[in-house]
């Protein structure tokens, strides 16, 4: 099994990637990897720097291979925030680390997984080194689409585009990776809407799955306003809930481990001198958590989107399988006591809400606006 096996349906990705590791001599220094969430643009970015420390252009079996496909390697940095944004400092690091000959391996790969969660002062920083890199040195930018990226950093890297791959191979690579049932799998695939890594955890958790149709059970319960209002904050407390539980074992753990590093025993008073750095912490820990509720709000947003999908392709009878098979009897009562346009506003509705919890808006009111849109409209 190489490298490059997870990669289902990115075969001209796969084969760009092959060629430029099998000709060095033309190596480009500055890549950026886009594509749409689910499409693998991070696992690409991963095998393709596995691939260029291998001597057989990404076995998947050798010492090299197995150490940076599990974030080992010494000469292959990756950067993935968990906050909203990538701070300054984080990126000054990586030119410092990008400076360096490789240590034992044949590049130097410097990976930043959320390019696009870079500030523009941030970016800045980082374009002299990208201009002019270090020999050996490899950039490897993801982020979702060009635009997301800035066009002085853009212009520099050379782009490749991933696209979201067939539900059916996503299924697949579940069966023959996992073991999952193909029924499972295939029921899996669709309702990550072919996120392969989402697809993965659906097909592993029950739960996951049930909190997946709880949001869209959401739907069917908004009948008015007030109804909106109140799966408003049901959803919103359930984003929270699962940040915090999400975080709650990993923040105490990094706690005390800092104050062990600060030679402060478990329950001691931190001095004056040394509270600034439990501050930061604490702080980082919150832009974390802050991130996972809107990527959990995000995600219950996107589900409901593929609800609306599902409803207007049945409204127009498009010949095309539903993403909500399981909800198949609420999409055609939807259809029939709606119309296409009312359903595009719907879905215009949720892209909104999307949009401005990207911008900060406070989630409650943005999720509060979406669910009143959403409400049936009387004709």
């Amino acid at each position: 099994m190489t490298v490059w096996d997870e990669l289902v349906g990115q075969e001209q990705v796969v084969s760009t990637l092959q060629g430029a590791v099998s000709n060095t001599s033309s190596m480009t220094h500055a890549w950026l990897l886009t594509g749409p969430p689910g499409s693998g643009r991070s696992n690409a970015a991963r095998a393709f720097a596995a691939a260029l420390q291998c001597e057989h252009g990404g076995c998947g079996s050798c010492d090299a291979c197995r150490a940076v496909m599990r974030g080992a390697h010494p000469d292959v940095t990756i950067l993935a925030t968990e906050k909203v944004t990538i701070a300054i400092d984080e990126v000054r690091g990586l030119i410092t680390e990008a400076s360096r000959a490789p240590s034992s391996g044949r590049w130097r790969v410097i990976l930043i997984e959320d390019a696009d969660r870079m500030l523009e002062r941030t970016t800045n920083v980082l374009l002299k080194a990208i201009e002019e890199p270090a020999p050996r040195t490899v950039w490897l930018l993801c982020a979702p689409s060009p635009q997301d990226v800035m066009v002085t950093i853009r212009s520099r890297c050379r782009k490749v585009s991933l696209r979201i791959p067939p539900a059916a191979d996503v299924a697949q690579l579940l069966v023959t990776r996992d073991g999952i049932d193909p029924h499972t799998a295939t029921i899996a695939a669709r309702a990550a809407q072919s996120h392969i890594g989402l697809a993965r955890r659906y097909a592993r958790d029950p739960q996951a799955r049930e909190r997946r149709d709880a949001v869209l059970a959401l739907a069917e319960k908004i009948r008015g306003v007030s109804d909106a209002v109140l799966s408003a904050g049901k959803l919103v407390e359930v984003a929270q809930e699962e940040a915090a539980a999400a975080s709650a074992e990993r923040d105490a753990g990094e706690l005390a481990a800092l104050m062990r590093t600060l030679g402060i025993e478990p329950g001691g008073t931190v001095p004056p001198a040394l509270r600034s750095q439990i501050k930061q912490l604490e702080e980082e820990q919150k832009r974390r958590a802050t991130r996972h509720q809107r990527d959990v709000l995000d995600q219950a947003m996107l589900d409901l989107l593929s609800l609306y999908r599902d409803v207007l392709l049945t409204q127009l009878r498009a010949e095309m399988d539903l993403v909500n098979v399981e909800h198949e009897a609420f999409i055609y009562e939807l259809a029939g006591a709606t119309n296409a346009v009312d359903t595009l506003g719907k879905m215009d509705a949720i892209s909104q809400a999307r949009t401005r919890l990207a911008g900060n808006v406070a989630p409650l009111l943005t999720v509060e606006a979406m669910m009143v849109a959403l409400r049936p409209i009387a004709h």
